[in-house]
């Protein structure tokens, strides 16, 4: 039988893949320095550059997420819910250099967010066998501690 993914986890794969790519270009502009950036802002740790890694870095863990979020599986579901998450919080620690900006960005972060963990197992049918990841993760939490 084919497992059937949702159509909603297939869009929060796509926006989480435009998130992680617009991450990426704007970490790019921020380490080069671009114009576009409120030059007279001050951050929290580091300035204008260690941001710009930052968010490189957290853009290419979203771009991975989506492919593994389309994927299936639990796995997948938990690094988009991470990617996403931690998109959320650099966007709200961005806000000094760009301000519109971040707060789109941490939007469309709350949207994945939500797609992911409300939408994240439909269209998986009721006789759909669960993957290993899943049958690892559901015998850790059924296990006596």
């Amino acid at each position: 039988m084919r497992n059937e993914r949702s159509g909603w986890v297939t869009f929060a794969g796509v926006l989480l893949l435009i998130d992680g790519s617009l991450n990426v270009v704007y970490g790019i502009s921020a380490i080069g320095n671009s114009k576009v950036f409120n030059q007279n802002a001050h951050y929290i740790a580091g300035n204008l550059k260690t941001w710009g890694w930052i968010t490189v870095i957290i853009g290419i863990f979203q771009v991975l997420a989506a492919g593994s979020l389309w994927r299936g599986g639990l796995f997948g579901r938990l690094m988009g819910v991470f990617a996403a998450g931690m998109g959320a919080i650099a966007a709200l620690l961005a806000i000094p250099a760009y301000p519109f900006l971040s707060l789109a960005v941490f939007a469309l972060a709350v949207v994945i967010l939500h797609q992911i963990l409300v939408h994240g197992t439909e269209g998986r049918g009721v006789d759909a066998p669960p993957s290993s990841s899943e049958r690892a993760w559901e015998g850790m939490a059924e296990s006596k501690q």
